[in-house]
């Protein structure tokens, strides 16, 4: 079974967290071989302002570099990623498919079943968009994801699999203006039900960055990546997930 890489929070074109993600990039290839033995999974926020172009552009290139090196690489989303981070529009939505799935012919929940691991990716942040509530940097998965959410996770040929749901916002910590708006909604349809839970947003001292909240909802793994480049000097943990062992055994890479 393939162990999982948890990164987030890249924010790539903010000052030199660009530089500092290619170094992890070659960090990861030069510590976690065979390639094809890791799954990345990158829980949003992988630029800092979706406006700039070339931010895009440099994201993809470093993402799509990890792909031709072997490895299976997830992203999902975040605020950042489409808009500014305390802004944003709907229009980016379909651009951060086209950039980083290729295709905007899809809709979330992303679901990816690689070595008997079901991987569910939430978008977090398109439900934000709306004229009334696209400020600030709340998060919503909203009433069709959770639908379709609660559908794949009870599906019987899935019974069997490991179960991995990752999404951007921090689904336990409310921080006015940051929260996930509908967490009290998401919590009947995973609690009990789910290997591990995998997110970020949060990589503040306020909140902890970076700490795991394990057995939280029943849920044998809890992660918050804080900040992968550790942007303005704030934690972040590149952790290493083995879902056929204990917890405990979980670690961080430290690719930086």
């Amino acid at each position: 079974m393939k162990k999982i890489i948890h990164l987030s929070d890249l924010h790539i074109g903010y000052e030199d967290c660009g530089a500092k993600f290619r170094q992890i990039v070659e960090n990861i290839t030069l510590l976690k071989q065979p390639s094809k033995n890791y799954v990345i999974v990158i829980t949003g926020d992988i630029v800092d302002n979706a406006t700039h172009e070339a931010q895009m552009v440099e994201a993809l290139d470093a993402i799509d570099e990890l792909k031709k090196r072997g490895y299976d690489v997830l992203p999902i989303p975040g605020n950042h990623d489409y808009g500014t981070g305390s802004w944003g529009h709907k229009k980016y939505i379909e651009l951060f498919k086209k950039t980083f799935y290729g295709s905007s012919d899809f809709e979330y929940p992303k679901v990816d079943i690689i070595d008997k691991i079901l991987f569910v990716g939430l978008d977090s942040t398109a439900e934000e968009l709306h004229w009334y509530d696209c400020m600030l940097s709340q998060g919503e998965i909203g009433e069709g994801q959770l639908k379709e959410l609660e559908c794949i996770i009870n599906k019987a040929e899935y019974s069997k699999l490991k179960k991995v749901i990752y999404l951007h916002h921090h689904p336990f910590d409310f921080e006015i203006g940051m929260s996930l708006k509908d967490r009290k909604k998401l919590r009947p349809i995973i609690e009990n039900k789910i290997d591990a839970l995998l997110f970020g947003h949060y990589h503040g001292d306020f909140n902890n960055a970076g700490k795991n909240f394990n057995g939280t909802w029943g849920i044998p793994r809890a992660y918050n990546a804080g900040s992968t480049t550790h942007k303005q000097g704030n934690t972040g943990i590149h952790r290493i997930i083995n879902l056929k062992t204990m917890a405990r055994e979980d670690y961080d890479g430290i690719f930086i």
